[in-house]
């Protein structure tokens, strides 16, 4: 019986920090897992290394569902962000050496097909509003079917989703940048430049917008209410998901679709927003939410609620949760959209393989398990450094959700 002989946890900033897990088996296959928590990637990485990997040497790899009980249930302390993406790194891996195992992509183990591709969305955003215009262009013309609209707010420098380079990429800085913020010159701007996109490009792609919990929920309900002439996709996460009672009362007063999830990590978590219907789109993704075994569960119970799966797909998201994630969205009934920003050249460098894009979708690789290598070599020639997330203040100095 072939057993785990060794897993591996590897720290590299190639375009951006990723935490990868690589285990190996007695017979010599390796699987990949994603463990990166953008602003806290040591933490999970001493978790993995410290608290997990011991516990793997030895076990049968084909067991994923019993490894992820003894993971998740075996331990007295649950669920958040730190436990669920260490554990997700290890169930991603163990889907990659059972479809190397079996020679097939994962996806025919999840089931096979549901659909040809993956309809995926991207970022387009500029300092005002004709640069955001010729953004919105450029993916069109790329072939995206999906696209999400972000300017900066005017005379307001903390706006969030405004691309400053090639790739958007928040985490930038070794300590916390502090962003002013200011709801109603959003609440006022916003709006203009949603109408702007549909008044230049019409209405034959669909156009999303992230709030960002930037909003209180009748201030969501208002932005969602204004905004509803745009036909938006989606507004995501419109208010910060802790109280989702919250969501009831923006669902009281506009039909734009919701989308929350993506720093969600368990099906508890979402259980509330997907049983009472509050969301349309659940947005938790395999490297936070538990890997494949998990983010299956959470598909299937909002299948059962007509809500529709929207993935986290961002830069902090290495090619390996991109494929982890494109196979799940090939297979499940209930597929809605996925994230894809891309990665910066370095890092195709060190992971090779994927997914691919074409005419707006992404489709996954065929080959056996997720179709990713890492390259141990070429990741250490970019060390580790600290980057973290912004945060957000408003104009009299007080801290926001950013």
């Amino acid at each position: 019986m072939s057993t785990i002989e060794r897993a591996e946890v590897f720290v590299a900033s190639p375009g951006r920090t990723f935490v990868t897990l690589r285990i190996t088996t007695s017979d010599g296959v390796t699987g990949l897992g994603d463990a990166t928590l953008n602003g806290r990637e040591l933490a999970v990485a001493s978790y993995l290394r410290d608290h997990l990997v011991p516990l793997l040497v030895g076990r049968d790899p084909a067991r994923v569902e019993d490894i992820w009980q003894y993971l998740y249930r075996g331990a007295y302390w649950r669920r958040g962000p730190v436990t669920m993406t260490a554990i997700s790194a290890v169930d991603t891996a163990l889907w990659d050496i059972k479809g190397k195992t079996a020679g097939l992509p994962v996806y025919q183990l999840l089931g096979g097909r549901s659909r040809d591709g993956v309809l995926a969305y991207s970022h387009a955003s500029g300092t005002d509003v004709p640069a955001l215009l010729d953004d919105v262009q450029r993916y069109l013309d790329l072939g995206y079917r999906a696209v999400r609209a972000q300017a900066a707010v005017p005379d307001v420098g903390g706006t969030y989703g405004v691309r400053k380079g090639a790739i958007y990429e928040p985490a930038a800085t070794a300590l916390p940048e502090e962003q002013p913020w200011d709801t109603p010159s959003y609440l006022s701007f916003a709006p203009t430049y949603l109408e702007a996109v549909r008044d230049r490009f019409g209405f034959g792609f669909h156009l999303l917008h992230d709030v960002h919990h930037r909003l209180t929920p009748l201030e969501a309900a208002q932005f969602g209410k204004r905004v509803e002439d745009c036909r938006l996709f989606w507004m995501e996460d419109p208010t910060p998901a802790e109280n989702q009672e919250a969501f009831r009362l923006i669902r009281q007063h506009t039909t734009t679709p919701i989308a929350v999830g993506e720093a969600l990590t368990s099906v508890w978590d979402v259980q509330h927003l997907i049983t009472e219907q509050l969301v349309d789109y659940v947005r938790t993704t395999v490297v936070h939410a538990g890997g494949i075994t998990h983010l299956r569960r959470i598909f299937d119970l909002a299948a059962l609620y007509q809500v529709r799966t929207g993935s986290h797909g961002a830069t902090d998201l290495s090619p390996v949760s991109l494929a982890a994630n494109v196979h799940l969205d090939l297979a499940v009934p209930n597929f809605g959209i996925q994230e894809y920003m891309g990665h910066a050249p370095e890092t195709a460098e060190v992971f090779h393989g994927g997914v691919t894009f074409a005419d707006g979708m992404l489709h996954p690789a065929e080959e056996p398990g997720l179709g990713v290598e890492y390259d141990e070599r070429a990741a250490e020639r970019f060390p580790y450094q600290a980057r973290y997330l912004p945060v957000a203040r408003r104009l009299d100095g007080s801290v926001h959700d950013w």
